[in-house]
């Protein structure tokens, strides 16, 4: 049995890409920039977005956040019970229209079929 957050998962054979997309968590990482002076307008901006996604079904825990290091990074993740989840938060997510620059220059969605507890 694997243990993705949440949820257990029995082990069972995954034969076709239907039955791993049932069991699989996903997660969307990676950082974008903005202009600088505008990145911490750019995270508050998001606030009600982030609130609301936390209590969307299938969602496991988001964030957008800056960067302590680059004042032009925004920080993005996002881990979802399944692609079912992602899609139903996005046709109604209604994401703020910020007028900021956003470039998101390495986010990528990462299909995950195994987790374990990292420390110790």
């Amino acid at each position: 049995m694997a243990h993705l957050g949440r949820q257990v998962i029995p082990a069972e054979p995954m034969n076709s890409w239907a039955s791993r997309r049932q069991h699989c968590v996903l997660i969307i990482a990676g950082h974008a920039s903005v202009p600088a002076a505008e990145r911490d307008a750019y995270v508050r901006a998001h606030r009600d977005l982030v609130r609301r996604c936390r209590s969307a079904s299938g969602c496991l825990d988001v964030a957008i956040t800056a960067d302590p290091v680059d004042p032009a990074r925004v920080n993005i993740f996002e881990r979802w019970e399944s692609q079912d989840a992602l899609d139903a938060w996005r046709a109604v997510a209604d994401a703020p229209d910020t007028g900021i620059d956003f470039r998101p220059d390495d986010v990528q969605l990462f299909t995950v079929t195994d987790a374990r507890p990292p420390f110790g």
